[in-house]
């Protein structure tokens, strides 16, 4: 008989009610928002407790050891439960401003801090834990640093006021939308792959890539890029793709670190691919105020450049390899119940876009499609004889909007500090004072700080974190507002295949048996055109379709960039029809860098010259393989 997994069980209970309260809210809207932010916020950290319990985490063979462990967590959930029932009964004083704060206060607060700490610590790792912990350090004592770091000085009171006893910080306004906005879009992703929409998707996938060089790598940018659409967060689409294509990859003769860099680099494309963009586009709406519709038109084109360059590199390695395309007879093909099946997948999708047209709200997009592509999950055979797929899809979509909504309160103890110590605005001060008026060197130190502070996040909490800190600074070097959120988006996003951190590579590199830091580097390799496209659209912002848009500038920005990818992919591969020199490859990597410059001079000759060289070699090629 299975022994029961009491963690596991409180998990998938926590994670059942939790979707629930999600549907119900986004049917009905919010129950109660004080009771609503902060016993969410409480759920979410003891769901978390025993996901990662430090019994589980350390495994002590000692029986004693083991029970002391389970007391600290028991410690965390007690600390956590209390700090949530003191603020919402004494909040409506705080909010009146009768109330007289005392010690009991300070130390109750930050027994749930010290909650929410330690569980994303567990959960993320210690890049966001620290900086949480740095913010509350810098409100305590920044007042006695140098220059535009220097604040005018919070004690401990105020800083708790701040961060717990108030909507500006563990409570703030990003609890609430991801409470009524994000959570059904995270349950949606859950039931479309309980109902095996990914599986047909991928078979769909390998069946129209079958006759490229690729095969079954190009079937893993394809595949990964739409199911990753709607899934929030990197290593899970990794993971959930990855486990049926990376073997595939590596079956076609595919180096292992190579399998697992394509699959690490499509599913970290994924976050930025209309139409959900990993939720993240709704986010990005309700922050900026920017209309839903808009957003998703202004990512489509630089991601559409993503992902082709993705087909390209891989081309390109098929051909340094020798491998060539599968034969007809041995291709997969996909029978009519597969093209039904993949409606599961297509209709959800279309009626997220129709409902958002008519004018309803992104939330009911998400309930309708969620419905909807459940009842579509029908048609397939297997989940008709197992109905309670849906059931465990409900509670593993839970546990995925707890799990990130401990990242949330995390960064709401951040943007509480930023609010009261104007952080925000110090950062920002100080990226334009050492850029001066160079947008140029203002963008690589946005991207660099980007990459950094989204370390081991899922997309939307590093979206949140990144733009509330470095956004400002490129908004007032005159960047539109839409370019800038795409911009920290794509960075951020990208911070996933970098190293030292890399949590799609290290997701990726155990299912292909190879190293993750190798894995990561052939992720960042074949995803350089990533880290290239947002300086272009934001020097070309025509490229958005959105912002400044001309017939002219948009035809000859994209010649230029189509250009620059060949150019440069061949030129790191070092085969385009036939091995390349060493001379053609420098030369190759010069003129694609040459091709994007803001000089339209340099342009012209650079794009003329590539593609003289183009010609060249390819007469050369030809008359070589004629010769022989």
């Amino acid at each position: 008989m299975r022994q029961v997994d009491i963690p596991e069980k409180v998990v998938q209970l926590i994670g059942f009610v939790m979707a629930i309260v999600a549907i119900y809210t986004v049917t009905f809207g919010v129950i109660d928002e004080i009771y609503q932010r902060s016993i969410t916020v409480d759920a979410s950290v003891v769901l978390t407790v025993f996901v990662f319990p430090l019994a589980r985490i350390h495994l002590p063979k000692n029986g004693s050891a083991r029970v002391c462990l389970w007391g600290i967590d028991a410690l965390l959930i007690g600390l956590m439960a209390l700090s949530i029932y003191w603020f919402a009964s004494v909040y409506d004083e705080l909010e009146s401003g009768l109330y007289d704060f005392l010690p009991n206060d300070i130390l109750i607060g930050s027994g749930g801090l010290l909650a929410v700490l330690e569980l994303t610590r567990r959960s993320f790792g210690w890049p966001l834990a620290s900086l949480a912990v740095l913010c509350i350090i810098y409100a305590l004592f920044g007042e006695d640093l140098p220059w535009i770091f220097a604040h005018a000085g919070y004690d401990l009171e105020a800083v708790m006021r701040t961060v717990w006893y108030s909507f500006d910080g563990v409570f703030g306004f990003i609890v609430i939308t991801v409470i009524a906005l994000i959570f059904i879009f995270i349950i949606f992703g859950a039931v479309l792959e309980a109902t095996g929409a990914g599986a047909v998707l991928l078979r769909i996938a390998v069946s129209a890539t079958g006759g490229l060089r690729g095969g079954p790598a190009h079937a893993a940018i394809a595949a990964s890029g739409f199911f990753g659409t709607i899934s929030g967060s990197v290593s899970a689409n990794v993971v959930g793709t990855g486990v049926f294509t990376i073997p595939m990859i590596k079956e076609r003769g595919f180096r292992s670190s190579f399998a697992g860099g394509v699959e690490a680099a499509a599913s970290s494309g994924g976050q930025f691919m209309p139409p959900v963009m990993g939720a993240v586009a709704f986010v990005m709406a309700d922050v900026t105020g920017i209309p839903y519709l808009v957003i998703i038109v202004a990512a489509l084109v630089p991601a559409l450049f993503y992902y082709g360059s993705l087909f390209a590199a891989v081309w390109v390695e098929a051909a340094r390899n020798g491998i060539e395309a599968i034969p007809r007879a041995e291709r997969q093909s996909i029978s009519r119940e597969d093209w039904k099946l993949s409606l599961m997948f297509v209709i959800p999708i279309l009626v997220i876009i129709g409902v958002l047209i008519a004018g309803r709200s992104p939330a009911m997009a998400g309930l309708w499609a969620t419905v909807i592509g459940a009842g579509l999950g029908l048609m397939n055979a297997e989940v008709r004889k197992r109905p309670q797929v849906f059931l465990d899809a409900l509670a593993k979509g839970g546990e995925q909007c707890g799990r990130i909504m401990v990242a949330v309160a995390a960064i709401g103890i951040i943007i509480g500090v930023m609010n009261l110590t104007g952080l925000g605005i110090r950062f920002s001060n100080m990226v334009l004072s050492f850029a001066g008026a160079n947008l140029f060197f203002a963008m690589l130190l946005v991207a660099l700080a980007s990459m950094i502070l989204g370390m081991g996040l899922p997309t939307i909490p590093a979206y949140l974190i990144i733009v509330l800190i470095m956004g400002e600074a490129m908004e007032n070097l005159g960047v539109p507002k839409i370019l800038v959120h795409l911009f920290v988006l794509y960075y951020g996003v990208l911070s996933a295949i970098t190293p030292p951190v890399a949590i799609a590579a290290y997701a990726a590199a155990p299912i292909a048996q190879s190293n993750p830091m190798t894995t990561a580097l052939q992720a960042l390799k074949l995803s350089f055109v990533g880290f290239i496209v947002p300086f272009v659209f934001i020097y070309n912002p025509s490229l958005s379709l959105v912002v400044g848009f001309e017939v002219g500038p948009f035809v000859w920005v994209v010649a230029r960039l189509a250009l620059a990818i060949w150019l440069m992919t061949t030129a790191l591969g070092g085969v385009d029809r036939a091995p390349l020199p060493m001379w053609s490859r420098i030369l190759r990597t010069a003129l694609g860098i040459c091709v994007l410059l803001t000089f339209i001079e340099i342009q012209i000759a650079a794009a003329v010259a590539g593609l003289a060289l183009l010609y060249v070699e390819s007469r050369r090629t030809k008359a070589i393989k004629g010769g022989v």
